[in-house]
């Protein structure tokens, strides 16, 4: 059996860690406290006990805890997605977003929403299929041009199945009533807008099952990280274990998808941060992935509904000027 050291499990000390936890209490708590009604901390407090003028804890509780909690999970699960992503593909750019999973989940639950589906549960089932299309034909395109780990062409195989994506979901949308077609267009742009306690619920229950699932599988992934010839050398079925390991990253980001529209580059972005702070190992870096996910999102959200108030902008927006310089320092590097 293979064992990894238990040395090589810590990051760089507990800071990184104290660090993430500080950062995404007082981040939630700054969201919670800042929109259109500004409160106060105390009134902050006071209200998430259920304390205090009824509309206070209205807004904190029903309103902005949901929210908060929404983005918070999403960002963790498109962060884990992404390093898993990354991990199985030996391709520090994989991401959901750029892959076209998260394009694929859209095409189904934008379908799911234009034939007049509500159920939430039906709609992250649609989600769940297409993002599993999207991800057996970006790496069937990769593999039939000439190999599914060369970097440059995942990446070309990702835009084209992005860009059938979005030619479908427009097709899908061309006969919409004009109330569906506005909501259905904001939501394909990401918003944790209309985050509910049942959201929160579906969407801590995916990150529980399957965060949980490729933090049991970070062995795999450390062994895939060498090559496929020595990780198979080594006793791994490496057709197996990535088929397994990409399978549940993108049912991940279909449950994100599902909770707040497309929400690019976290993925991208978050697990090379938890590398630079140490997590060389894939069991630390996915868990730390899942932390600073967390913090990014919250702040995203936050700066999406204050930047321009009362006005709201697209979260996917505020997270892609993050995500696109990144990506771009990433691509020489990778070119280079």
């Amino acid at each position: 059996m293979i064992t990894v050291p238990r040395s090589a499990i810590a990051t760089r000390g507990l800071w990184p860690w104290l660090v993430g936890l500080g950062l995404l209490v007082v981040v939630s708590l700054v969201a919670i406290a800042f929109g259109a009604v500004s409160l106060p901390l105390a009134t902050v407090v006071d209200a998430l006990r259920g304390v205090g003028d009824p509309a206070n804890v209205s807004i904190v509780r029903e309103l902005r805890l949901p929210r908060i909690l929404v983005a918070a999970l999403v960002g963790a699960g498109l962060a884990m997605s992404g390093g898993a992503l990354q991990g199985t593909m030996r391709n520090p750019l994989a991401e959901p977003y750029l892959l076209g999973v998260s394009g694929g989940a859209a095409v189904g639950a934008v379908m799911a929403m234009a034939f007049g589906v509500q159920a939430p549960a039906l709609i992250t089932g649609c989600a769940f299929a297409g993002a599993a299309m999207a991800t057996l034909v970006v790496t069937a395109l990769a593999r039939v041009v000439g190999g599914s780990g060369d970097t440059r062409l995942l990446l070309m195989a990702g835009v084209v199945v992005g860009a059938f994506a979005n030619a479908a979901i427009l097709v899908a949308l061309a006969d919409a009533p004009p109330e569906r077609l506005r909501g259905a267009l904001w939501w394909m742009m990401g918003s944790a807008a209309d985050a509910s306690w049942g959201a929160v619920g579906r969407s801590a229950a995916a990150l529980l099952l399957l965060g949980t699932a490729l933090v049991w599988r970070a062995r795999d992934l450390d062994v895939l990280a060498l090559g496929s010839e020595p990780a198979a050398a080594l006793g791994v079925d490496v057709d197996r274990a990535s088929r397994h390991i990409f399978l549940v990253s993108s049912w991940l980001a279909a449950a994100t998808v599902a909770a707040a529209g497309l929400v690019g580059f976290v993925g991208l972005v978050v697990p090379n941060l938890a590398r630079a702070l140490g997590a060389r190992q894939h069991r630390p870096m996915l868990l730390l992935s899942a932390l600073y996910g967390a913090v990014l999102l919250v702040a995203a959200d936050l700066l999406a509904r204050t930047a321009r108030a009362p006005a709201e902008l697209p979260l996917g927006a505020v997270t892609a000027l993050v995500g696109v310089p990144f990506f771009l320092s990433q691509l020489r590097k990778v070119a280079w």
